[in-house]
């Protein structure tokens, strides 16, 4: 009879650490996890829990705020509808852009929340290159918003590292008669291109 109170003793001792040492291996697993996570991870764990809320608000490099819902994730980019009074733009946004995420304590804890798997991949491995090249090659006009100010025009084509942005009047199509100039804009001065 001491034996059996002796080894269910035992028994549940060993419970014990047994669950302990899952706890701590599970608080281990949660904090390498959170350690590893990107921005980028962080604002598409926000898109998926705001849904139609109200959107995100995006500080961007040189002081401009978006308050954007996110739709699409490329590799190094977003997308997205503004959220504004009239009308609905959409907007395209380097990530390299984004200065900071204006959030609220519940949206901390939303960003930090694991975002399934994607089935289809393949926007979140393109890069914003290519999705600057589509835009010039379909000839929709933008605004593009560099550290340097706000131009609006028609991407004429996209090199390795720039884009070359003919300016014409807002509401008139690329001619080449109505191009007053041209601007060759590093990627690294995108701050945002939007389209109405």
């Amino acid at each position: 009879m001491r034996w059996d109170l002796l080894f269910d003793d035992l028994e549940s001792q060993l419970d014990r650490e047994q669950r302990e040492e899952e706890r701590v291996l599970a608080l281990e697993s949660e904090r390498l996890r959170l350690a590893r996570l990107s921005l980028r991870e962080r604002i598409m764990a926000l898109a998926a829990a705001d849904g139609e809320r109200g959107g995100i608000r995006l500080e961007l490099a040189g002081g401009r705020t978006l308050l954007v819902q996110p739709t699409t994730f490329g590799r190094d980019w977003l997308s997205g509808h503004l959220v504004v009074q009239s009308g609905r733009s959409q907007c395209i946004v380097p990530m390299d852009a984004i200065a900071a995420v204006a959030a609220g304590r519940r949206q901390v804890d939303e960003s930090l929340t694991r975002v399934p798997e994607s089935s289809t991949r393949i926007a979140e491995r393109i890069g914003l290159a290519f999705v600057l090249r589509d835009l010039g090659r379909r000839r929709i006009p933008v605004d593009l918003e560099s550290l340097d100010g706000r131009h609006h025009g028609t991407i004429d084509r996209v090199g390795l590292d720039h884009l070359d942005l003919a300016l014409h009047e807002p509401g008139t199509p690329r001619r080449e008669r109505d191009v007053r100039g041209y601007r060759l804009v590093p990627f690294a001065r995108v701050v945002a291109v939007t389209v109405q």
